[in-house]
């Protein structure tokens, strides 16, 4: 991931939706459990977290899935790629699905949550890893770390 206030795109599988984010995420995550291995259909599932001001619909409109309680989970209307997440309790922030950033190839994510729900064969190259979620309290430390990284 550059450290620049770079632009990029990204949008779901069927291009109906695109997004721009702006800069470096403030974190990287995979998150490990049974809920986002469902609604990945995969064995975790990747963000990474900007600012709601570093992030704009460019294109389409997104409907609302997953569970819909706490997490207001976006997905496209056409392909139904789940492409970020939005909640009261994440402030004025969004978590973006790492993969649909066109160019995410130097993606890596810097912490791990919910260990505890993990596959035994899915590992991830995460520095930091937690049984559930990384507590609220090391959320300040744990930015600066990535903040501070090449990550």
């Amino acid at each position: 991931m550059t450290t620049n206030d770079d632009y990029r795109d990204g949008g779901c599988r069927c291009g109906a939706v695109r997004f721009r984010v702006k800069g470096r995420p403030m974190i990287t995550m995979a998150c490990h459990c049974t809920g986002c291995q469902k609604m990945t259909a995969s064995a975790f599932s990747l963000s990474s977290f900007y600012a709601l001001e570093n992030f704009e619909l460019v294109q389409g409109e997104t409907v609302l899935g997953g569970l819909q309680q706490a997490l207001n989970h976006h997905f496209c209307p056409d392909c139904k790629s789940w492409m970020f997440t939005r909640a009261d309790m994440m402030g004025p922030h969004v978590n973006v699905r790492s993969t649909l950033i066109d160019d995410s190839r130097g993606y890596k994510p810097f912490i791990e949550t919910y260990t505890s729900e993990m596959l035994p064969w899915a590992k991830t190259a995460a520095e930091h890893s937690f049984e559930t979620f990384a507590p609220m309290e090391r959320f300040p430390e744990l930015l600066a770390a990535y903040a501070a990284s090449d990550f």
